[in-house]
């Protein structure tokens, strides 16, 4: 693979996390170039990339500014290309901040999003692919997903932003997971009636123009 571009990402077609990094990448104005595996051959499990990242997800960037530097894990991706490359601190955070925005994202990741483990990642799974229909399991997650919503909506009906009056990679953090359940998991959650704040906020970042555009890429590949 050339790298004409800054970055290679691995990524897939509709993994919220992948496109979440596309965004912060875009915002950025980072180069890089997307490698989609194909979950169904198990390319994420190829001894190749196990090379990249040997816990066999994506997302993974390579750095081929910094000596082919590898990042795995979204959180962890996010905090680098901040820290490398945010120096004017558009998307991050400064001093005591720094850890308002640390703790937005460790909720994220704890209580939103990832295919297998948290809420919307297991409501996600036992809605669409489980083997079999357990209630108790939809309802359980289900619930958790709106008490997220809830957490969100206290905070950001008393500020713009998680970390106060501008946007940080914690608010885009939650774009894709948010797009994803309130379209598939969770469309009749009628958001601007129950979580009005939060429904602000999520269409705001919604309509910034990084997103429009990964979006835009994301849904010519489902064409």
């Amino acid at each position: 693979m050339s790298h004409g571009k800054q970055f290679t990402l691995y990524t897939h077609g509709s993994g919220p996390n992948g496109w979440k990094t596309a965004i912060v990448l875009e915002e950025l104005g980072l180069t890089y170039e997307s490698v989609y595996l194909d979950f169904g051959k198990r390319e994420h499990k190829a001894p190749d990339y196990l090379k990249v990242n040997p816990n066999g997800r994506i997302p993974a960037i390579v750095d081929h500014h910094n000596n082919d530097f590898v990042v795995w894990e979204t959180l962890a991706i996010l905090e680098y290309l901040v820290d490398k490359y945010d120096k004017d601190h558009k998307l991050s955070s400064t001093g005591q901040d720094k850890y308002i925005e640390l703790q937005w994202l460790a909720f994220q990741v704890s209580g939103q999003g990832r295919q297998c483990s948290p809420y919307f990642g297991q409501s996600a799974w036992f809605q669409k692919f489980h083997s079999e229909k357990i209630p108790s399991a939809i309802e359980r997650y289900n619930n958790e997903i709106k008490r997220v919503f809830s957490v969100l909506d206290s905070v950001l009906s008393k500020q713009k932003y998680l970390v106060g009056e501008k946007v940080t990679i914690a608010d885009l953090s939650y774009i894709t997971w948010n797009v994803a359940v309130l379209a598939w998991v969770l469309p009749d959650a009628d958001i601007e009636k129950n979580y009005p704040a939060f429904a602000r906020w999520h269409k705001e970042l919604t309509e910034r123009e990084a997103v429009k555009k990964v979006y835009a890429i994301r849904d010519s590949l489902s064409k």
